[in-house]
């Protein structure tokens, strides 16, 4: 069997490919793998997806709640839930932009490996986990991803082998540091999809009225279960997390269009006018007119996103 080739020679190669291939939008022609440059350190507001992240140049900085990742070239970021995460690039400029690569993780491609999986790798309390977490990217995780770029040059085989090479690197995954947290993803039952019900509801319907009872009804818990396993996956109260959709939904369609503030804070679900801005403006440090109008002077080509 061929030997693995050394990180470094791996990052090298996956930097060059990222390079040729990287779109403003992160898409490919491989489903669910995603490739970005950027060379800006402007904070970047998103609802994350389930997702592996590997930095192949530059560094991240990634808040959550209170919680802060920062992850480096050579390093992955596991995102196992639906999030609203705030991140930047450290030190990301035109001459050296932030490379990297992300892979969607799919319950439906994780589930049929976990009856492949060694169990004795998992820690028994894999319940309460937080839904991120950072470490190295060993070599053959390295070297698995970089093959699944180089089908970006050969489209025939792709079809084929994509899929392959996507259950070798999700077997990596499993296998790994981050497998307890991996798994969850891919148990019908874990406490991870339960809460992921409530996250799905509140993602739709952001501009509703919150109300706990029905969303612990969801995740088939009582309340105070409920609040307790939400906060560990997520990092925020329901109502909090509620609120940062709200506001990044916000953000986005002001930006898209100027228009009347007080409309678009009541479209996504503030009643209080002055709530919404003093709101608005705690998050992003400015009043909502007059961030969108920045933003749109300063990112005019729009259309460019991150990975987290």
């Amino acid at each position: 069997m061929k030997a693995v080739r050394a990180s470094s020679d791996l990052l090298d190669e996956i930097r060059a490919l990222i390079v040729s291939h990287a779109r403003p939008d992160l898409t490919t022609s491989v489903d669910g793998l995603l490739l970005s440059r950027v060379d800006t350190s402007t904070p970047d507001y998103s609802l994350t997806e389930p997702l592996l992240v590997v930095m192949a140049q530059g560094r991240k900085r990634l808040l959550l709640g209170e919680r802060v990742y920062e992850y480096r070239a050579g390093q992955c970021l596991v995102v196992t839930a639906d999030l609203p995460v705030t991140g930047h690039f450290v030190g990301a400029t035109p001459r050296k932009p932030a490379l990297g690569l992300g892979l969607v993780l799919r319950p439906a491609t994780i589930a049929p490996l976990l009856l492949e999986a060694p169990t004795h790798r998992w820690p028994r309390a894999t319940t309460g986990l937080p839904a991120i977490a950072t470490g190295q990217a060993g070599p053959d995780l390295l070297d698995a991803l970089a093959r699944m770029l180089r089908l970006l040059d050969h489209p025939t085989d792709a079809r084929v082998l994509a899929p392959l090479v996507e259950r070798e690197v999700l077997w990596r995954l499993l296998t790994g540091p981050h497998g307890g947290l991996v798994r969850q993803i891919g148990l019908a039952d874990s406490n991870l999809t339960h809460i992921s019900r409530a996250i799905r509801w509140i993602r739709d319907n952001y501009a509703e009225p919150l109300r706990i009872e029905d969303l612990a009804r969801l995740a088939a818990m009582s309340t105070s279960a409920f609040h307790r396993h939400f906060r560990a996956v997520t990092a925020l109260s329901p109502l909090q997390f509620q609120k940062r959709i709200r506001l990044q939904e916000a953000r986005a369609l002001l930006v898209a269009r100027s228009g009347d503030v007080a409309g678009v804070g009541h479209r996504v679900g503030y009643d209080n006018p002055s709530q919404f801005t003093r709101e608005y403006r705690r998050l992003f440090g400015a009043p909502p007119g007059r961030d969108a109008a920045r933003l749109r002077a300063v990112e005019a080509p729009r259309g460019v996103r991150q990975l987290p």
